[in-house]
C-alpha cells in the first residue's frame, strides 16, 4: 500500500519565473488599451509621417528615417509607459502584495516583468517592420545584431524607471507622470522631424533621442552604433534597474 506524504517546497526559480512571464503576457492581451498605446500610436506616426511630407526631415529618404524612430518609440510606449501605468495600478489593487506573499521574489518580480517586456517589444518591432517593408521601407540588414543590442538596453532602462515611478507613486501620479515623459520624449526626440544635435550628453538625457540615432545608424547607413549611445543606454539600464531593485515596494 502506498503512503502519501507532503513534500512542501518551492518549485525551481526558473519554474517560478516562467509561469510569472506567461502570466504578464497573458493579461497584456487582455488589456485593449494597453495594445492600443504600444501599437496604435507609433503605427499612425510611421504612415503619416513616413509617407507624407507632414514635417521637415534632414534626408528624402523618408521611411529610411522615420522607421528607425517609430521603432525605438515603440520600445519606449511597451516598456516605459505602458509597464509604469500597469504597474502602478496593480499595486494599488494589492496584486503585488499577493505576489509578495509567493515564492516569487523581488528580483524575480522586475526580471519576470522586464523578461516580457522583452518579450512583447519583439512582437510589436517585428509587426511594425513588415509594416514599413510593405510601405518601402528598406533597412541595411548587414547591421542587424547592434541595433538589437541597444534596443534591449533601451528597453532594459526603461522598464527600470517605470518600475520605480510605479513603485514610489500614486497611480493617478504615475499615469501622469509617465504620460508626460513620453510626450516630451516624443516632442524632442526626432521621431517625426529632425532635432538639434545634443552630442553625447543630450543622449543621456534623451534616451529616446540616442535609441532613435543608433536605429538610423545601423539599420538606415549600416554603420556601428556610436560609443556615446551605448554608454547612455547601458548607463540609464544599470542605474534605473538598480534603483528599482532597491526602492521597489509591494505595497
Amino acid at each position: 500500500m502506498s503512503t502519501f506524504a507532503p513534500a512542501p517546497g518551492r518549485a525551481p526559480m526558473r519554474v517560478v519565473l516562467s509561469r510569472q512571464i506567461r502570466m504578464e503576457l497573458l493579461l497584456t492581451a487582455r488589456r485593449g488599451e494597453a495594445v492600443v498605446l504600444a501599437m496604435g500610436v507609433p503605427l499612425l506616426v510611421l504612415l503619416g509621417a513616413g509617407l507624407f511630407d507632414v514635417t521637415n526631415l534632414p534626408t528624402d529618404d523618408r521611411l529610411g528615417w522615420v522607421v528607425p524612430g517609430v521603432l525605438a518609440l515603440t520600445v519606449m510606449s511597451t516598456a516605459f509607459t505602458g509597464q509604469a501605468i500597469t504597474t502602478g495600478y496593480e499595486r494599488s489593487y494589492g496584486v503585488l502584495k499577493r505576489l509578495g506573499a509567493s515564492p516569487l521574489t523581488r528580483p524575480g518580480l522586475l526580471l519576470a516583468k522586464t523578461a516580457a517586456v522583452l518579450v512583447q517589444i519583439a512582437v510589436q518591432v517585428l509587426v511594425l517592420a513588415l509594416v514599413g517593408l510593405a510601405v518601402g521601407w528598406r533597412p541595411e540588414a548587414g547591421a542587424l545584431l547592434p541595433a538589437i543590442g541597444v534596443t534591449a538596453l533601451a528597453a532594459a532602462g526603461y522598464s527600470g524607471l517605470a518600475l520605480l515611478l510605479a513603485s514610489v507613486l500614486k497611480p493617478e501620479t504615475t499615469t501622469g507622470a509617465a504620460t508626460l515623459i513620453y510626450v516630451v520624449m516624443l516632442s524632442v526626440g526626432g521621431i517625426m522631424f529632425g532635432a538639434p544635435d545634443l552630442g553625447t550628453a543630450g543622449w543621456f538625457l534623451l534616451p529616446l533621442a540616442a535609441h532613435a540615432q543608433a536605429l538610423r545608424e545601423t539599420l538606415m547607413h549600416g554603420g556601428s552604433v556610436p560609443l556615446g549611445i551605448w554608454l547612455a543606454l547601458g548607463t540609464w539600464a544599470v542605474v534605473w534597474l538598480t534603483a528599482a531593485a532597491r526602492t521597489f515596494k509591494w505595497e
